[in-house]
C-alpha cells in the first residue's frame, strides 16, 4: 500500500526531462553497460526543464564499482569518498549539450540518503529529482524508497532549526541553507529563495505529504507547528555545526579527487569556487599541467581571496 509521500516522489521523478539530457543519459548507459542500475536527474536544469546554457547534473547508480570502471584506483576512489564526479559533452540537434556527472553503488546511495551523518546525499535528494532510467521494477522501488528516506531524513534534521510555526517555504529555505553551509559552497539566501520558487509546487506537495506521515498539527494560520522538543533543538544546533566543519573537510578533498579525474577539472573547480563564493581565480598553464597541485593553490588562492566562509 503507497503512501502520500511514496505518491507524490514518485510522479516527481517520472516528469518528462528535456530530449537532450535522455542522450546524456543514454551514452552513460553505453559507457558503463550493465554495470548501470538507474541514472537520476536532479539540479537547476532540472528544476528549470532546460538544459540549454547550463550543465545537467546526472548521479550514475551502478552495481559494484570494480566492475563498473574495470579499474582498480577509481574503484577504490569511489568507495572511500563517493562520488566519483566527470564530465560529458555530446553533440545533440546541431549543438553542444554537457553533463556533469556522479557516480555511486546503489547500496552506498542508499546509504548515505538515510544514515550518513552529513547532508551531502540526503541534501541533495530530498529535493525534487527525475529518474531517466532504472534497469527493472526492483531497481525501481529501491530508488524510490532511497528518495523518501532522503526526505525523512532531511526534514527530520531542518525542522528543530525551525520557528514554532513554519510553512513549506520556512522548511525547504531553511534546511537548504543549513545544508548548503555545510559544504564548501555555502549558497547565498537569496539563490536559496530562487530555488525555492522554481519549485514551489512540488515543495509544497513533498511538505503536505510528509507532515500527513509526521502528524505535524495546523495551527489557525494554516502553518504547521513544530513538535521539537527544547533538547532537539539544542542537539539539532549542535549537530550541524559539526556538519558544517566537517563539509569543508570533506569538500576539499572532494575537489582534489574530481582535480584528476574530472576532464578539464582545474577549469571546473575554477568555475565552481567563483559560483559559489564570487572569487575568481586566474588558471595558469602549470594548473593546466600538473592539476593536483594546481588544486592546491586554487584553494589557496580562494581562502586568501576569503571564498571559504
Amino acid at each position: 500500500m503507497s503512501s502520500p509521500l511514496q505518491d507524490v516522489i514518485l510522479g516527481l521523478s517520472g516528469r518528462q526531462a528535456p530530449a537532450p539530457v535522455k542522450a546524456l543519459g543514454e551514452v552513460l548507459r553505453q559507457r558503463f553497460g550493465a554495470h548501470v542500475l538507474a541514472v537520476l536527474f536532479y539540479g537547476s536544469c532540472r528544476r528549470s526543464n532546460d538544459d540549454s546554457g547550463g550543465i545537467a547534473d546526472l548521479y550514475l547508480l551502478v552495481d559494484d564499482y570494480r566492475a563498473a570502471y574495470g579499474r582498480l584506483l577509481p574503484a577504490l576512489a569511489n568507495r572511500v569518498l563517493a562520488p566519483n564526479v566527470y564530465y560529458l559533452e555530446i553533440p545533440f540537434a546541431g549543438r553542444t549539450v554537457r553533463a556533469k556527472y556522479a557516480v555511486v553503488s546503489l547500496p552506498q546511495f542508499e546509504r548515505g540518503t538515510a544514515h550518513w551523518f552529513h547532508s551531502y546525499l540526503w541534501g541533495r535528494f530530498a529535493q525534487p529529482c527525475g529518474l531517466l532510467y532504472s534497469a527493472d521494477e526492483v531497481i525501481s522501488q529501491r530508488v524510490l524508497q532511497a528518495l523518501m528516506r532522503a526526505t525523512v531524513t532531511f526534514v527530520r534534521h531542518a525542522v528543530p532549526r525551525l520557528p514554532a510555526e513554519f510553512d513549506a517555504e520556512d522548511l525547504w529555505t531553511r534546511g537548504l541553507l543549513l545544508s548548503y553551509a555545510a559544504e564548501l559552497r555555502p549558497e547565498r539566501p537569496g539563490r536559496i529563495c530562487a530555488h525555492y520558487a522554481d519549485s514551489a509546487g512540488e515543495f509544497t506537495a513533498l511538505t503536505r505529504a510528509v507532515a500527513v506521515e509526521q502528524g505535524w498539527g495546523i495551527t489557525p494560520t494554516g502553518r504547521y507547528s513544530n513538535p521539537s522538543t527544547r533538547r532537539q533543538r539544542w542537539l539539532s544546533t549542535l549537530s550541524w555545526t559539526m556538519r558544517q566543519a566537517q563539509g569543508k573537510f570533506l569538500s576539499l578533498l572532494r575537489l582534489l579527487k574530481a582535480s584528476l579525474t574530472f576532464d578539464g577539472g582545474i577549469a571546473y573547480i575554477a568555475w565552481k569556487i567563483e559560483r559559489h563564493s564570487g572569487v575568481k581565480l586566474e588558471i595558469t598553464p602549470f594548473m593546466r599541467r600538473f592539476p593536483l597541485l594546481g588544486a592546491l593553490g586554487a584553494f589557496w588562492q580562494t581562502w586568501r581571496l576569503g571564498g571559504f566562509r
